[in-house]
């Protein structure tokens, strides 16, 4: 959570990383899209009760696109998306909105307190800190309160927490996995510095799910509305969660086991990981998790294809953002045939080198007419988008090259009009507190200003 600022040990790591890193490269999505393009499989959609008729699933498809103007981004991203994962097309789900840390928190303590059979808690970072603590009383009373708590955090992402506060819950009872130590020795079979487990996600009793952005830190509690004037207080963060009930949690819960399993955690208790889901609302959501390999990175693939199907609006929030060129062109093509492209990006940071790296590709995009703001009250840190009015998506995924290439990543994927409105009004928020980058003032920028940006820009496969 510190400031990164260039140093040799930087560039020394770098050629560390660039060892592990190896030759890995991110999927074709155009090759993928024209493969799709005259395929004729219906799309599958799964209920409580199972698997839709193609006659069924069709009609949902077919009430929702009539709830917002033309667009043809259902089947045709929907077909993408189906053809590189198995998570399926879930009806019948209930999805809230968390708009900032005092909101998840609040909404995650609730449900840890009400849970009845086990609690599943998956976090990059995992802080000694206030909310650290709390979290981990909380989840220690649970414990000994009969439900089961397993714990997942990253070894990278919470290096800076010290080996007793998870030895304490150990001690406590509680199943806990650190993914991917940074010391090889105490690593799995499948070890890489690179390969971070960058997921959020809280399960309780596999009937709620809250997954998105947000860690365990204190730097998320405090109201993200106005920037604070004293150089001593910690910059608020400002990041974007979602609370979902119904038959997608389940495929939160197999993402949490298979990681469980993966990094050979200890035996799990005999709980009830998979209860009956009945039916808690009316949005359609998939999850959609990326693992590293060519071929697993889904959330790279769903953004690319949902950007590419666009007819009328893109509006993205991203807290670190360094497009591959895949990316870049599918904003720049969208923009250029008259799709309101929209994408607010920190202008507070944690890390110099990312906001170098992020306006690198500031030109390219304003002259094609893509809209760029910058959050000034607060480090932005979210990661959604809403297309179209209808199709959202919250989750962990960053525009950057490590999280797009090398961590474990999960997103929501939320087709809902109902739910877009949220995000549309959430989004308008987060304008309304953002400087607009204009052209005019951008291409006058100083030099030196340009030359960090190349810079840094050369180093950007590592951030």
């Amino acid at each position: 959570m510190t400031i990164v600022k260039p140093s040799i040990c930087f560039f020394l790591l770098v050629s560390i990383i660039s060892l592990s890193i190896g030759c890995a490269t991110l999927p074709n999505v155009s090759e993928m899209i024209d493969e799709t393009r005259t395929a004729e499989n219906p799309h599958q959609i799964v209920s409580s009760k199972g698997l839709l008729s193609p006659e069924k699933s069709k009609a949902i498809m077919d009430r929702l696109k009539r709830s917002v103007a033309s667009t043809d981004m259902f089947e045709r991203h929907t077909a993408v998306i189906e053809s590189v994962t198995e998570s399926p097309l879930t009806k019948g789900n209930k999805v809230t909105l968390l708009a900032d840390g005092q909101a998840t928190y609040a909404a995650m303590f609730k449900a840890m307190q009400n849970a009845k059979d086990h609690i599943n808690l998956e976090s990059y970072i995992i802080e000694d800190d206030e909310i650290g603590r709390k979290f981990a009383d909380l989840l220690l009373h649970k414990q000994a309160g009969g439900v089961q708590v397993n714990l997942i955090y990253d070894g990278v992402g919470s290096m800076n927490t010290p080996a007793s506060f998870f030895q304490r819950l150990r001690e406590g009872g509680i199943q806990v996995v650190g993914f991917n130590p940074i010391n090889p020795l105490k690593g799995r079979e499948h070890w890489g510095l690179t390969h971070r487990d960058h997921r959020k996600i809280l399960i309780l009793d596999g009937k709620v799910a809250i997954i998105g952005g947000i860690n365990i830190s204190k730097v998320y509690s405090s109201s993200p509305l106005e920037r604070t004037q004293d150089e001593k207080m910690p910059i608020r963060w400002r990041d974007t969660d979602v609370q979902i009930e119904g038959p997608a949690v389940a495929e939160f819960q197999k993402l949490f086991l298979d990681t469980w399993m993966k990094q050979k955690g200890p035996k799990l208790s005999e709980r009830n990981y998979f209860p009956h889901l009945k039916e808690e609302g009316n949005a359609l959501v998939r999850v959609v998790g990326s693992t590293p390999g060519e071929t697993n990175r889904i959330p790279f693939i769903m953004y690319v294809s949902a950007i590419t199907f666009a007819d009328c609006s893109i509006h993205m929030t991203n807290s670190y953002f360094i497009p591959d060129g895949q990316v870049a062109k599918a904003l720049t093509d969208a923009a250029r045939r008259g799709v309101d492209v929209k994408i607010i990006l920190p202008g507070i940071t944690d890390s110099q080198l990312a906001l170098y790296a992020q306006r690198y590709y500031y030109s390219d995009l304003l002259k094609s007419g893509v809209k760029l703001y910058e959050h000034s009250t607060a480090l932005l840190h979210a990661k959604t988008a809403v297309v179209d009015n209808v199709w959202s998506t919250v989750g962990s995924t960053n525009m950057d090259y490590m999280s797009l290439l090398s961590n474990d990543e999960v997103n929501a994927v939320i087709l809902s009009r109902e739910f877009a409105v949220e995000m549309e009004k959430m989004f308008a928020r987060d304008l309304a507190r953002s400087r607009q980058i204009q052209w005019d003032e951008w291409k006058k920028r100083p030099l030196l200003q340009r030359f960090r940006e190349w810079i840094t820009h050369l180093f950007s496969h590592w951030m």
